[in-house]
């Protein structure tokens, strides 16, 4: 498998999969500071200009939720995707959360021009990043974190994807000193020998 992937972006949650599941893969850096995700050639990796990509036997996935599952398919001895119903779906609650609206909140402060053409409203949505994401941490603390992990106790494939989405807090200006669960949660995960794998090979 081939694996591309910018720095500091979800889809080093792929990797940090990857390596929980043991699977051996190739990481391929795009270089987002040259604009890289958008030209030619990564378009035909993924037409959609955006990371993760991952090349696997029968073609090209994308889709951060989509690659993290079929990981889960791929190694189901790692365990990722809890076999109760209701767990599983605990854990997708988090993760389909992420997708659709913590991240989109995080983007707000650096691609506004998804969303509007003027840039005095890219400067609002930017401004509007700090409350925003501090309102998806009230919610992730509340209600998405059970415990160390999602799921309490059960490390599952949202960890990986809300561990990143958390290494953005201080950048989006975030005050997470009032957030013990998410500190405690970044602990965690900071012990696990797939997160040092990935930091030490500077993904995040």
């Amino acid at each position: 498998m081939q694996l591309y992937y910018a720095p500091n972006t979800i889809s080093v949650a792929v990797a940090i999969t990857l390596e929980e599941a043991g699977l051996e893969y190739q990481p391929v850096r795009i270089d987002f500071a040259s604009a890289e995700q958008t030209g030619p050639g990564y378009r035909q990796i993924n037409p959609k200009g955006r990371v993760p990509a991952l090349v696997v036997d029968g073609g090209i996935l994308t889709e951060t939720g989509a690659l993290l599952e079929y990981i889960a398919a791929k190694a189901p001895e790692a365990g990722l995707v809890p076999d109760d119903p209701l767990l599983a779906a605990r854990m997708r609650e988090v993760m389909y959360y992420l997708a659709s609206t913590m991240h989109v909140n995080h983007a707000h402060k650096m691609r506004g021009a998804r969303w509007a053409d003027r840039k005095s409203s890219w400067k609002d949505m930017a401004a509007k990043v700090p409350q925003t994401m501090t309102a998806s941490c009230r919610y992730i603390e509340a209600s998405g974190l059970r415990g160390p992990f999602v799921l309490g106790e059960r490390f599952s494939l949202a960890d990986p994807y809300l561990y990143v989405v958390c290494s953005w807090l201080e950048g989006d200006k975030v005050d997470v000193s009032g957030f013990d669960k998410i500190s405690a949660f970044r602990e965690a995960m900071e012990a696990r020998a797939s997160v040092q794998a990935v930091k030490a090979a500077g993904m995040l």
